[in-house]
Parts: structure tokens; sequence; C-alpha cells
């Protein structure tokens, strides 16, 4: 039933008498309640709490004092009681409820200080579901929403942070609070318990099947506000989650600026890129510009694989990020050094190293500990006007598929790796995607484009750049385009195989990719031509294996 407005003109200032604290992060709070009482502010508290502050020499009210009723059931139930939630939501200046607070003997309470059971640290730590489960508050949201909702009154704070601000405003108005300031709080505490309900939501969603949630919300707590978000006139944050997958989020910055909104994306697509390469079985270095991967390689160590993911498109790894698979070494990071970059992420680094990278200073060193597991389970959610598109994590991965190959000549050994190596690749190049490969390397990406066949057409153009900016390197000078064997550059697609992120359409995608060089093909399969495209791969000789998967990224 809907309540009428309250008409009861709100207060400016409140005086504070009283204070209910109650809290699971105790950071702050002795030194917090001790200035409180030196204002003759009277401590009320319950369990842990009290014990807290009455062992610093505070005298401290137990909340069972006020009720008159002792907590039961393991402390669930404490606060959940009319002598609690009256003097919370009491409106002061109404007559009435004046009367039924005299009536009850309801004291007000001035200052709410409550923090939640950890939920969501509990939820990460990998507790079994029951003491998850135990970690679900009920009373301190019930009081937070309450002192929140009647904040004419109340000021309320869910954050050691907000610890200083009360205080200050306190000796600045002589131990009143503002509206200003209460106003101010209550919207951060209402941003609190939803976020604590929607982590319990999510939390939920993963151990229950039932379907798309009919109600989704997605938490996250502000860990940065950002100089700008992708360009300078939008503003930006950068909010944790609290899930430990390794990467950007959970990683160290061992130095270098601050990250950029552009940063943390390219950052996260690097690193979740080179994490499709087992560290046990190769090293692996991706170099990602504008969230699309310029180069990309395997090696025998991390000094060889960089050189050959950078020979793919030294222009554009200008200015990119390099995301490794191993340990950065001391010779890597020489290498990675000598042209501007703006990240390196590793799972960790050679002290030798993070010297190295220390002469560059606004170079940013993050190292994450480990890597992520590009078969886990997830959540990805994009906004769109008015909604929220919400899918589980690709986490498909190409070892893990059932290969046909479709075409009279099956690829040789060396280009079925290689055919794996370029899916591995593609699924992190934006749709259109194309990437050629070879020797465990890429030697053309081409990425995002409307046509499948001007991605095959740009990869192929971008090899033979690469492949001019190698000759010029070995000859010391410019290279012309007319220069070369045939009168013209040899792209480096020559010899290559090629992954499609989804079908052919049609077969002059696989054509284009033939006139580039390539030997052999994989990608997805399922287009209606399915027949023709394999005929055309026949005709010219080619090896095509079907994956029965596409990647599609947007």
């Amino acid at each position: 039933m809907a309540v009428a407005a309250n008409p009861t003109p709100v207060p400016d200032r409140v005086s504070v008498r009283r204070a209910l604290l109650s809290v699971s992060d105790k950071t702050g709070l002795v030194d917090f309640a001790k200035a409180l009482a030196v204002r003759g502010i009277e401590l009320v508290s319950t369990g842990g709490t009290r014990r807290s502050l009455a062992e610093a020499g505070l005298a401290v009210r137990d909340v069972s004092e006020l009720t008159g009723f002792p907590e039961i059931m393991d402390g669930r139930v404490k606060t959940l009681h009319p002598l609690v939630h009256g003097a919370l939501l009491g409106i002061r200046d109404d007559a009435a409820h004046a009367a039924a607070m005299a009536e009850h003997g309801i004291q007000p309470i001035d200052i709410l200080c409550v923090n939640l059971y950890p939920f969501e640290e509990t939820r990460h730590s990998g507790a079994e579901f029951g003491h998850i489960l135990e970690n679900v508050d009920i009373g301190g949201p019930a009081m937070i929403r309450a002192a929140a909702k009647n904040h004419a009154y109340l000021t309320v704070t869910t954050d050691p942070a907000d610890y200083a601000e009360i205080l200050a405003t306190l000796e600045e108005t002589g131990g009143e609070t503002t509206l200003d300031l209460r106003r101010r709080l209550a919207g951060r505490a209402f941003a609190r318990t939803a976020a604590y309900d929607a982590a319990i939501a999510d939390w939920f969603a993963g151990v229950v099947s039932d379907g798309p949630r009919r109600h989704a919300s997605f938490a996250g707590r502000l860990a940065e506000t950002l100089r700008y978000g992708e360009n300078p006139h939008q503003s930006a944050g950068f909010y944790r989650t609290g899930d430990k997958r390794p990467g950007v989020a959970t990683a160290r910055q061992v130095q270098g600026k601050a990250l950029s909104y552009n940063n943390i994306n390219d950052t996260d697509a690097a690193f979740e890129c080179v994490a499709e390469f087992d560290p046990n079985r190769t090293a692996a270095v991706a170099i990602i510009k504008h969230a699309n991967p310029c180069g990309v390689a395997e090696g025998g160590d991390i000094l060889a694989a960089y050189h050959k993911a950078l020979a793919c498109d030294p222009v554009s790894a200008f200015g990119g990020i390099v995301a490794l698979n191993r340990r950065l070494d001391a010779a890597a990071a020489r290498a990675i050094t000598e042209i501007f970059t703006e990240v390196i992420v590793a799972p960790e680094a050679d002290e030798e190293a993070i010297a190295v990278v220390a002469a560059k200073k606004n170079l940013r060193l993050l190292l994450t500990g480990g890597l992520p597991d590009p078969r886990a389970l997830g959540t990805t959610v994009r906004s769109v006007a008015g909604g929220l598109l919400v899918q589980s994590r690709d986490n498909g991965v190409i070892d893990d598929l059932d290969l046909r190959v479709v075409t009279k000549r099956a690829p040789t050994e060396a280009e079925m790796g290689d055919l794996k190596f370029a899916f591995r690749v593609a699924k992190h190049v934006k749709s259109n995607a194309i990437v050629y490969a070879k020797d465990r390397a890429t030697v053309g990406i081409g990425a995002g484009q409307m046509s499948r066949v001007d991605s095959a057409r740009i990869a192929a153009r971008k090899s033979e750049d690469a492949a001019r900016a190698l000759l010029a390197e070995a000859a010391g000078r410019e290279v012309a385009a007319g220069e070369g064997a045939e009168g013209r550059i040899k792209p480096l697609t020559l010899g290559s195989v090629v992954a499609s992120d989804a079908f052919f359409p049609f077969a002059d995608g696989l054509l284009s990719a033939v006139e580039a060089g390539a030997t052999a093909v994989i990608q997805p399969g399922g287009s209606m031509r399915d027949d023709e495209v394999i005929s055309a791969a026949d005709a010219h000789g080619i090896a095509m294996v079907l994956t029965g998967m596409r990647h599609f990224r947007h």
C-alpha cells in the first residue's frame, strides 16, 4: 500500500546524542568511538563490536539492554526489534510518531555505524555453501536501509572511510550533523546494500540452475576514479567485483602511471588472449592495441615469443599492451622497453626485470600472480539503452573440440599446430576476424570489418607491410613497395595457415586467403554454402578443418 508523503519539514541540523555501532570491519572503530564518546555521545553496540569497545576502556551499552531482549539463535536475532527499528524509523517532528516513541520507551538513535558480514570475501574464499550462507547479513541491511530512509534525522555509515567526514562535521557544528552530510551518506548506504544483495543473487545464480534471472543486478566497489573514460569528455570509474579471476582487477601495479579506462580495457583483452596458451607447454606473448591483437606468438622463451609477436605488426605495436603467460625476465624486459609500451602484464617478474622496467617511469607493470582459466565459467555484461546484455563467458577451447578435416588434403602436422594456434588467437579478435599464422606466430590479422573478405585482404596487406618493415630493418634503409622478388614484397602470409572466427558465407573469403598464400584453413563451418567453400579449397589444394564452434567477438 502506498504511503502518503510526510509533510513534516526536514531539519538541517540534528544534535547527536546516541550512536549504535555494529561492525564486522573494525578498521578505525575504536578511534571513531572515542571521538564520539568525548562529545558525550552514548554508545550502544552488539557482540564482538561491544567487546572491542569495552576492551578499549569505553563505556558501551549492549543492545540487549536497549531492547530488554537477549541475542538468540547464535546472534541471528539481536537488532531485529521494535525498540531498535522504532529508534531508526521514527519521524521525530511528527506528533503521532513522537507519541508512539514516548509510549513504548523508544530512545532515538542519531548515528548508525554498521558494516556487513563479509559475504563477498567469504564467497570467493572457496568456503562451502553453508558457511557462505551464514555470512549473509540480515539485521545489518535492515538497519542500514531504515536509517538511510530516515536520514532526515539519522546519519548512517557503512564504511570506515566515512568516519573522518562525520567527525569533521561534528567538530565544525559543535556536535550536530547537517542534512547535506546525512543525505550523501544515505545515498552511499543504499548503494552498499544494493551491491551486497546483488552479490548474494549472483552467487545463488551460480549454484542454482534456474535459467536467466528474472531480475539481474551487478555489483562492484569503486577501486579508482579514472581521469576520464574512452574520451576526455567522459567521466569514468573502475570497480572491482571481488571475482578472484587473475587479471587487471586483481593485479599488483609495481610501477608506472595510473591506468586509464582504455589501458584497463586493453590490458584485460591482452591477458585473456595470452591465457589461451598453457605456460607449462610454451611461452607466449600477446601484443594488443585498441582491444585487438596486433601480434601473438609462441616461442621457446618469452624473449623469442616477443620478437615473433612484434614482427607481425611492429607499427601497431607502438603504444600497445604486452601480455605474457610466464614470468617476465630481464632479457624480455629490455626488448619490450626498446619501443614505447603502455602496459606490461605478466603473472610474475624477476627483480632484475623489474629494475629494467623501472627505467621507464611511466610504463605500467602489472603482476597478477597467475593466469585466468580460459575454460572457467563466468558472466559478461554489456549495457544497451534501457537494458543489459548478459551472457556466459566464451570458455570454448580448441583442444576440447572435435575437429573435422573436410577436404581431400589433410593438413600436415605443422599446419595443424598452426591452425590450432590461429584459432586460439581468432577467439580474441573483433569480428569479422581473420588470422594468418606461421610457425606458431601471427603473420597477419584482419579485425572488425563488415566483410570477411575485407578482413582477409587487410590482414594480407598488413602482412606485406610487416615484411617490408623487416626487410628495411635488415637493409638499414626504407624499402619501396616495388622492391623484392617478382617486383613486390613477399607478404609474411605466404605459406601460412588462416583461421576465421565464423564460417565463410561464400567462397570469396577463402579465395582471398588463397591469394594471400595460405595453405590451410580452420573455420567453424555451418554455412548453407559449406559445400561450395570446401570445393573451392579442394580446387586450390587447400586443407580445411571445421571446429563446429564460432567465436564472434563484438
